[in-house]
């Protein structure tokens, strides 16, 4: 094993033990989870479907729709996460739903990209430029 998975593979096992300690903030609280994710998993497929779809009638090719529709519907989380805690503590609100949002953000956004692989015939029309 080569040293440089040996230090990322000793962070990843860091992060996990952080993330176990404040798992009790999510699994105490799946009602509110469930309040949070509700609005983020509409807003990206929303904002994700408006992009893609605008970005076929307009004739933009797929190379620049697909990424287009996952930069569109991105939330950012990952920023929100580490200034929640920074600023609330692991324990917070603030920190609950910004872990949410990347909990349900992740797997949301591989269906957008599963459904952008889906229907690349859409953007079959040629280059027009």
């Amino acid at each position: 094993m080569a040293a440089d998975s040996k230090v990322s593979t000793l962070a990843a096992l860091s992060r996990l033990s952080k993330a176990g300690v404040r798992m009790n903030n999510i699994t105490g609280k799946s009602f509110h989870v469930v309040l949070i994710a509700i609005p983020i998993l509409l807003q990206v497929y929303f904002n994700s479907s408006l992009a893609y779809g605008l970005m076929r009638l307009f004739k933009v090719e797929y190379s620049v729709a697909a990424p287009g529709a996952l930069i569109g519907a991105s939330n950012f989380f990952e920023l929100a996460v580490a200034t929640a805690i920074a600023l609330f503590g692991p324990g917070s609100g603030a920190a609950l739903a910004t872990v949410v949002g990347v909990l349900v953000e992740v797997p949301v956004m591989l269906s957008v990209c599963a459904a952008c692989n889906r229907t690349r015939h859409w953007f079959a029309f040629g280059t027009t430029r």
